[in-house]
């Protein structure tokens, strides 16, 4: 019985430890390698599920199946035309081998270390094999605008060869060729930020504000001459238009006179006492107009302008 009661217990105790450490599970986001005594044990397990183990003997090691980040740190490099500047990068990697990737780097702090020393040595190099120019734009584009502007800014723009597109693949490739043999891949490598030191800074923006003011000054030139033109354009056609109104005047006043002549002598002819009526009132328009109490006047008996005056009586 005693034997019996020992086997039940060793049995219990066997499930026990069996259920308490012999079964673990893999996430759909994980990758597992299996280790006894330290040493890996067989091949990696990435299918998710519940899986057993040795309890206790062997050892479950997680890893991100996921993409993983690496963030670097901004860096004083110089370029190839002598100019140092601030870069600031990014990446973006997986582990393809969990396997390789336990015996090389054994987590992920480490391959964050081992990225960090891959990563920015190649960056460094990039940029020392570069002009700045090339690092900041990517394509010989064409400036969208045109007469003397667009002459001001293509003498301002140089032209690259490689751009910085090509230079982010060129460190992506060199990267991946370094870390094939550490079970990781580095899928996507990007410059964060580029940018002067302080001691470069101020000169490179005195030569922008130096080309802006250039520009500026083209504006206002070609301003001023449109102004002018149409200062111009405004006086003809004022001085057009004057002359013609002052023409219409000249033949509409004309042609009123000319009217008003015509019922003159249309009424002045039409009878004879009209005639006389005429004269008169003509003769006393004149005579108010030329006498006052300061004028003196000679006249001739026979005089036409005497006339009514003889006659008063």
């Amino acid at each position: 019985m005693k034997k019996k009661h020992i086997i039940i217990i060793g049995l219990f105790l066997a499930l026990f430890l069996v259920m308490f450490d012999g079964f673990y599970t893999v996430d759909e986001t994980e990758q597992v390698i299996i280790t006894q005594f330290g040493a890996p044990v067989g091949e990696a397990v990435v299918d998710p599920g519940l899986k057993m183990k040795i309890p206790f003997i062997q050892k479950v090691n997680r890893f991100e199946k996921r993409f993983l980040e690496w963030d670097g740190d901004q860096n004083q490099v110089p370029t190839k035309d002598k100019k140092f500047i601030f870069v600031d990068s990014y990446a973006r990697w997986h582990i393809t081998d969990p396997l390789q990737f336990f015996q090389r780097m054994r987590d992920e702090r480490g391959a964050q270390s081992r990225l960090d020393d891959i990563l920015d040595g190649e960056t460094r190099n990039a940029v020392a094999s570069h002009d700045l120019v090339e690092l900041v734009r990517t394509s010989n584009r064409e400036p969208d605008v045109e007469g003397e502007i667009y002459e001001v800014i293509e003498d301002s723009l140089e032209t690259i060869e490689v751009g910085r597109n090509a230079i982010q693949d060129i460190v992506l490739e060199l990267a991946n060729e370094r870390t094939s043999d550490l079970g990781i891949a580095v899928l996507d490598f990007r410059f964060k930020r580029i940018n002067y030191v302080e001691d470069v800074q101020r000169t490179v923006y005195d030569r922008m504000i130096s080309e802006r003011n250039k520009i500026a000054d083209l504006f206002r030139s070609e301003g001023q001459g449109e102004a002018s033109r149409i200062e111009g354009e405004k006086e003809r056609e004022l001085l057009e238009i004057q002359s013609v109104a002052f023409r219409q005047a000249r033949e509409i006043r004309g042609r009123g006179d000319a009217e008003a002549a015509s019922i003159y002598n249309e009424a002045y002819n039409r009878n004879s006492t009209t005639r006389e009526l005429y004269d008169f009132i003509k003769a006393m328009e004149a005579y108010e107009t030329s006498f006052d109490g300061n004028t003196s006047i000679f006249l001739s008996t026979d005089s036409d302008f005497f006339k009514y005056l003889k006659s008063i009586d």
